[in-house]
């Protein structure tokens, strides 16, 4: 047994989907860290919690909201039928606003962190050199949560690539549109082709493994010899 055109398909598809979703989390998820990290606002336990909240809710039940809200009769639907788009849901632009909606803690929560560790020191001595406070952010605070921007871009990858719930929700599993491996293998299991599957489920697993070896080089303690 090896990988068929179908399996490679699927491969593929889930590659470009974690690619286009790890570059939108860390363009949108970097300024929505920077103010969670730094706000005073009385909205930011709010956000913080709707950011969040993708953790806690079961994955069909995101999806299925999802699905109501950008399908015909809800009202982003509504919206983008209006204006010649369509309706998103089983196409590769629903799978993307399911699988960033999805990942969004993913992204933003090593992000926050990392910018709460910088501490205020670094921005207040940039000021004091004249910087302006977006220089600053771009010169001083990003270079200095590099490990945080890796890890979030790590992590969000990783996370699109292992979905299930959103993506089937969101999408169904239609071959060539929008079939991605953790559908791809539902399909082989739902068909007892148990060895199929098992040749998609060890590459999950080989990638998997693969993402928590990054994840651990990246956050290494540093300045001391390891044994």
């Amino acid at each position: 047994m090896s990988l068929g055109p179908s399996d490679w398909g699927a491969l593929w598809l889930t590659l470009q989907l974690a690619l286009c979703t790890t570059a939108l989390l860390l363009l949108l998820g970097t300024p929505l860290a920077w103010w969670l990290a730094h706000t005073a606002s009385r909205w930011r336990i709010p956000v913080g919690a709707v950011v969040t909240l993708p953790l806690v809710l079961p994955p069909t039940v995101l999806g299925f909201y999802l699905l109501v809200l950008m399908g015909p009769l809800g009202p982003v639907g509504q919206l983008t039928a209006a204006l010649g788009l369509g309706t998103l849901p089983f196409t590769f632009g629903g799978l993307l606003l399911g699988s960033v909606i999805y990942s969004l803690p993913f992204a933003v929560q090593p992000l926050q962190n990392a910018f709460q560790a910088i501490g205020p020191r670094p921005m207040e001595v940039a000021a004091t050199l004249r910087a302006s406070p977006l220089d600053a952010f771009f010169t001083v605070a990003l270079p200095l949560a590099r490990g945080g921007l890796v890890t979030a871009a790590i992590m969000s990858f990783a996370h699109t690539v292992g979905e299930f719930g959103v993506v089937l929700m969101m999408g169904g599993n239609i071959p060539g549109k929008t079939q991605v491996v953790s559908t791809q293998i539902y399909g082989y299991v739902e068909a007892q082709d148990y060895a199929q599957a098992h040749w998609l489920a060890a590459c999950m697993l080989v990638f998997s493994f693969t993402v928590l070896l990054a994840l651990a080089y990246v956050n290494r303690p540093r300045g001391r010899d390891t044994p």
